[in-house]
Order: structure tokens, then sequence, then C-alpha cells
């Protein structure tokens, strides 16, 4: 069996450390208010080394909007792009202090230079460790599908990391609710829901982030779209990071344990919404060569 190359264990290990001491303290906060007339809903999560990401939402349409940005010397700065990635709009915070109940700055036209002003109100702030205990607070997510948005909504006992406890599919006109499950996962950032064709039926589906560690593995909870009901349901898909391929109409799994002494590797399809493997590759570390070679899978 030909060898296959692979960082060393201890590289792993290094690998592993550098990821958690990296992990830096973030604040999300919510805020309703306005630019000019219109309301909006605001979420930032800006980090402790001052990289920052917020969704803005206007409450009329609820397309959710991704921006990013940077605090820098009390200025909390965010740039809306296009599909091109061209700078379209910029938002400017002067004097931000996080702590402050109120937000007030100036959103800018890049092309046109029209200028509206900003007023924000802070409705909660999630700071994980403390005493503070909370139950469903609600969450806007980045992603949306057409007439349809999400938000997260999130739970937190005392001593203990904020959690997902549920998802809500809402109408973005109305704000009627269209589905709502419950669920128990990690949170993570700003981030949480993602949109892809899991079951290749060529309609979109979405998941939640359920969990991850410091290596490379993580899952995802699926909800598949029915077209005879119109709507989702939880899907028994479950796995290691798992790769939608849309045309090859595969997904592959990649999955690492033991500081990446031991991976496998499974490719699957998908047969009336299960996933049904189709092979394998397990990889284990030996010592003497120091490489990867082939094992039987368990």
């Amino acid at each position: 069996m030909n060898a296959i190359a692979n960082p060393t264990i201890q590289q792993k290990i290094l690998i592993a450390l550098l990821f958690l001491a990296s992990i830096q303290l973030t604040a999300q906060t919510t805020y309703t208010g306005f630019i000019d007339k219109y309301p909006i809903e605001f979420i930032t999560d800006i980090s402790s080394d001052g990289s920052g990401n917020a969704i803005y939402t206007y409450s009329n349409y609820n397309t959710p909007i991704e921006i990013s940005g940077t605090l820098k010397n009390k200025t909390l700065t965010f740039y809306e792009k296009d599909k091109t990635g061209k700078n379209t709009a910029k938002m400017t915070f002067e004097n931000f202090n996080p702590k402050s109940k109120n937000l007030e700055g100036i959103w800018v036209d890049l092309n046109t230079k029209k200028e509206l002003i900003i007023t924000l109100s802070k409705t909660f702030e999630i700071k994980d460790g403390d005493a503070s205990a909370w139950k469903n607070k609600e969450i806007l997510q980045p992603v949306s599908l057409k007439g349809k948005y999400f938000k997260l909504i999130i739970s937190k006992t005392k001593g203990d990391f904020a959690k997902v406890t549920g998802v809500k599919i809402l109408e973005k006109k109305t704000n009627k609710l269209i589905q709502k499950f419950d669920l128990e996962c990690q949170l993570l950032g700003l981030n949480n829901i993602s949109i892809g064709d899991y079951n290749f039926d060529g309609i979109d589906d979405f998941s939640v982030y359920e969990a991850g560690s410091a290596g490379p593995d993580s899952s995802s909870l699926y909800f598949l779209f029915d077209s005879q009901t119109g709507k989702y349901f939880q899907s028994t898909f479950s796995g290691s990071s798992l790769e939608f391929d849309s045309k090859t109409k595969r997904i592959t799994e990649h999955s690492e344990c033991c500081a990446g002494s031991k991976q496998r590797d499974a490719e699957y399809k998908v047969v009336n919404n299960k996933m049904v493997l189709v092979k394998q590759t397990c990889l284990e570390l030996d010592m003497k060569s120091g490489s990867l070679k082939k094992v039987k899978c368990d």
C-alpha cells in the first residue's frame, strides 16, 4: 500500500493548540432603530482584535444584508459590497462604546455620496461565562430564501455558553411564522445557517451548524424541502464536515481523530432522502514510517 503524506502527530497537536489560542472573545449585540426614517434590525459581532461582522435588514422587507469592518480608535466602520466585492456603502459610528444603550452613526452611499443618519437602541447582548441567564432570544441570520428568512432562537443558563435552542422560518414581508424547529446546537458567531441543495432535487434546503472541535471536524443538521407539503423536515443526514457536489450528486465526508493519526473519507449517494454509503477509505498512522496508510474500516 502506498503511504499518504500527512503532517506528523506533533504538527497536528500544535495546529490544534494554535487554534484554541486564537479563539478570541466576541460580543454579539442586537439593536433596533432607523436608517433615516426606515426601520431596521442590526446585529454586530465584534472580536477583541477589532475585526467585526454584522447583519442588518430593513424591517419592511426582511432581506438580510451581511457587512464587515473594523473597530479602530473607537471608530466602528462597516462596508456593504456588491456581488463583485466592490464597496457600495459605508456605515460609520464615531466614539463607539459597546456598553452604551444607544448607537448613532452615518450611512453613506459610496456611489452617490448620499448620507443618512443611523439611530439605534440596544435590545440585548450575548456574553458567555457570566452570571446571566435568559431564554428565547432571537438572532437574525445572514442567509435567506425567496420570500423567507431565518432567526435563531438562543438561550443561556448561568455560567454556561449561549446555545441555539431553535430556528424560525418567517415570511419576509409579513413576518408571519412559517415553521419552527426545536434544536440543541452550538452558537457559531452570526453564521449558524447555510443554504444548499442537499438532496440534489433542484430546490434549496437549509442546514444549522450543530457542533465542532479544534480540529477540522464539524457537524450540521440538515432540513430538506418537501415540495408536496411546502414545508421543511429534519433529515437523517449526518456526518463530519459533509460536502455536497451538485454535478456528481454525491456527498463526501472527511473525519479525523487522535491529532490526525486516524482519518476516514467516505462518499454517499442520496436515495429517498437518505444517505447511502458508496465507498469509504480509512487511514491510520504507521508509527515506524510516520506516514498514514490504508487500513480496514471498522
